[in-house]
């Protein structure tokens, strides 16, 4: 495995750990407040779902880069609408649940949703500024 080629999954993969610890920090030092207890899903799950996400949109494009450099933001671009609806597709059960904090939970999982675009979007970027 070409280390260089592959830096941008590096990348991913610290800046998702280290949202992570700083997410679960928060929710340690919050843990007697009963609206940051009891979501439909945990924020690992959704801390995996959208890091398999983001690792698989970033080798996409790593491979289109390889075919195509000009394809890149076209691809980015159809790839990341795909994942906007895959995860309102998650999101659902989340929307339709009777908890209280629903509007927590939606926050919490905007954020996350935030973070790895971000993240998707820097990468991108870097991606398409490499001259090799």
């Amino acid at each position: 495995m070409n280390l260089k080629k592959h830096q941008p999954l590096l990348e991913v993969l610290v800046i998702s750990i280290l949202g992570y610890l700083i997410h679960k920090l928060f929710f340690f030092l919050n843990k007697s407040n009963a609206n940051f207890q009891n979501f439909h899903f945990s924020i690992e799950i959704i801390y995996g779902f959208f890091f398999i996400c983001s690792v698989f949109i970033i080798l996409i494009l790593i491979r289109v880069k390889e075919k195509n450099i000009d394809s890149v933001g076209h691809t980015f671009l159809l790839v990341t609408c795909i994942k906007i609806a895959v995860s309102y597709t998650v999101l659902g059960p989340i929307l339709h649940s009777g908890n209280f904090n629903v509007s927590i939970e939606k926050m919490n999982f905007f954020v996350i949703f935030a973070l790895f675009l971000t993240i998707e979007t820097v990468v991108t970027i870097r991606i398409l500024n490499d001259k090799r």
